[in-house]
């Protein structure tokens, strides 16, 4: 079992790497086996928070609103994790973007670390879901602020430390810190076509769109053309064409 590392977790306001972005951080240092530093901080987002993540995760807009910005933060998490191995819950999500921040920040973040969940698929045949409530429940970790950052590193840094204890012996390759590769997808710029289309819904609907469309994603353009068409509706002399 490592006695040193840096457990993490983020919330974000979506899955996606490329397009969402992190609106909170949890993080402890472990030094010979005992709690040594802690990390806890909301970040200013760069988009809205939606009601499904608020749902979850309990933090709204008016939490972050004057939170710091994201390079700011990233730079004391970088110094916070000094050259320590990372231990997270599906750790290469929280990983890719902790990753993508840093390399735009221009910080670097070339890390080896170690994922409960990884292990827990391979030693944990008892229990069906692998999800870190699940397996809480199973070895009887309390969380009572499950899917807050800090809460989640704590729960998974105790997850870590009764896994290693029942299974390392027997499953020690488990245990043993791997690189952790992250690099950016370039992404993709709107089509002509779809700003024509937006620019269309926009006028149609007398919508206020306060996005910037020529620096907007293919990916960012079809989610606001997507989200128009369900809350508005489709244009009248366009539905006949469908």
């Amino acid at each position: 079992m490592l006695k040193s590392y840096v457990c993490f977790d983020l919330e974000t306001t979506g899955l996606s790497v490329e397009e969402n972005c992190i609106i909170e951080f949890g993080a402890l240092k472990v030094r010979d086996g005992k709690v040594a530093g802690r990390f806890m901080t909301f970040v200013r987002p760069e988009e809205t928070i939606s009601p499904k993540i608020t749902e979850i995760t309990g933090i709204t807009n008016a939490m972050v609103k004057d939170a710091p910005a994201i390079d700011t933060v990233m730079k004391e998490f970088v110094d916070f994790c000094e050259d320590d191995v990372l231990i997270g819950h599906n750790l290469m999500f929280d990983f890719r973007f902790a990753r993508k921040y840093a390399g735009r920040c221009g910080y670097p973040f070339d890390k080896q670390g170690i994922d409960t969940l990884k292990i827990a698929r391979s030693v944990c045949t008892g229990v069906v879901s692998k999800s870190l409530g699940s397996l809480c429940e199973y070895y009887g970790i309390v969380n009572a602020s499950a899917h807050r950052a800090y809460h989640d590193a704590l729960a998974t840094a105790k997850l870590y430390q009764i896994l290693s204890h029942y299974y390392e012996d027997e499953n020690g390759g488990l245990f043993v810190p791997e690189p952790l590769e992250y690099k950016e997808r370039k992404l993709q710029p709107a089509t002509p076509r779809q700003k024509a289309y937006l620019k269309e819904l926009i006028k149609y609907h007398k919508i206020d769109f306060k996005e910037n469309m020529d620096v907007m994603t293919k990916s960012q353009m079809s989610k606001a053309i997507d989200n128009i068409l369900l809350n508005y509706g489709i244009p009248a002399r366009k539905r006949g064409n469908i």
